[in-house]
């Protein structure tokens, strides 16, 4: 008798866990309810006159705000998503130049119900130039320089697929005097942006096939051209093909009529070579040539 009944115990133990064990938890995520009243800004960081698409940082106040959302995904339109729970965030776009993105932002509720918004903005960035590049040209401020007249090449020419003057390269004081009397100066402001001022003492060198560029006519000679005042000079990877053996593989644009030392139609600047003193540049001029010359400190 004692056996069935401790036989009958155990059943009825056995039953109760098996119950027990069927038995599925509820969870309640309570109402859900879709985020609405969604607002997005985003606000590029320098915007004014000048700049209509900001300073180049690159930098973007973005905020978004929701009823009854929890958290919000921001896709920043350039491949990169984040989840942003308190809807604001400073972000940075890195690619060089002027684009459009469309920013995209998900307000997300209960139950993982989605409300969507979108903005599109136009972001400059600007190309961030080497350091020593910067220090070199500027001295970290602003420097002054000069045609470095004693040295071999410092004029020179050469074909567009080279990066020597292998046609031309001037003896130590060839040229004429007019062309050496030219002061450049490269200045750089709190972002290590760098401008550039020519003071040509009225008249500067030019090559004949470029002449007519520059309002003239006529061949090779020195003329009364207008240097156009500070210039703000854009900064970006050499287009020239040239690797970090023949060259930095930096180059940077001049506005206006893009004359630096000598005129040769071109705008564009490829930097060979720099140090604290010296600095040798490449130009593609008006006869589709390579143009070379060579500046040292004043």
């Amino acid at each position: 008798m004692v056996t069935n009944i401790k036989s009958i115990t155990f059943i009825f133990l056995a039953l109760l866990v098996g119950f027990s064990s069927c038995t599925k938890e509820k969870y309640s995520f309570g109402d859900i309810i879709t985020p609405a009243n969604l607002a997005l800004t985003a606000t590029v960081t320098g915007v004014d006159a000048t700049n209509p698409n900001g300073n180049g940082t690159g930098s973007v106040a973005i905020a978004v705000t929701a009823s009854n959302a929890i958290t919000y995904n921001v896709d920043f339109g350039d491949g990169k998503t984040q989840i942003v729970p308190s809807g604001t965030i400073i972000y940075k776009y890195t690619n060089p130049g002027t684009f459009e993105y469309v920013i995209n932002v998900n307000a997300i509720g209960t139950g993982g119900t989605t409300s969507t918004i979108s903005k599109k903005i136009k972001v400059f960035v600007a190309f961030v130039i080497p350091t020593y590049i910067v220090e070199d040209l500027t001295n970290n401020s602003s420097q002054v320089w000069v045609t470095d007249k004693t040295t071999p090449g410092h004029f020179g020419v050469g074909p567009a697929d080279g990066f020597t003057p292998s046609w031309y390269a001037a003896a130590p004081n060839e040229r004429d005097p007019m062309a050496y009397d030219d002061e450049i100066t490269f200045s750089k402001d709190a972002l290590n942006n760098i401008s550039m001022t020519v003071d040509n003492k009225g008249m500067s060198f030019l090559i004949g096939a470029a002449t007519s560029f520059y309002g003239f006519t006529g061949g090779d000679g020195t003329y009364a051209v207008n240097t156009g005042g500070t210039k703000k000079l854009s900064f970006m990877n050499a287009t020239s093909g040239s690797t970090s053996s023949n060259s930095t593989t930096i180059q940077f644009v001049v506005p206006g009529n893009g004359i630096i030392n000598f005129g040769t139609g071109g705008v564009t600047y490829e930097i060979i070579s720099i140090s604290a003193t010296t600095v040798f540049l490449r130009n593609i001029g008006a006869d589709g040539n390579a143009w070379y010359q060579k500046l040292k400190v004043k």
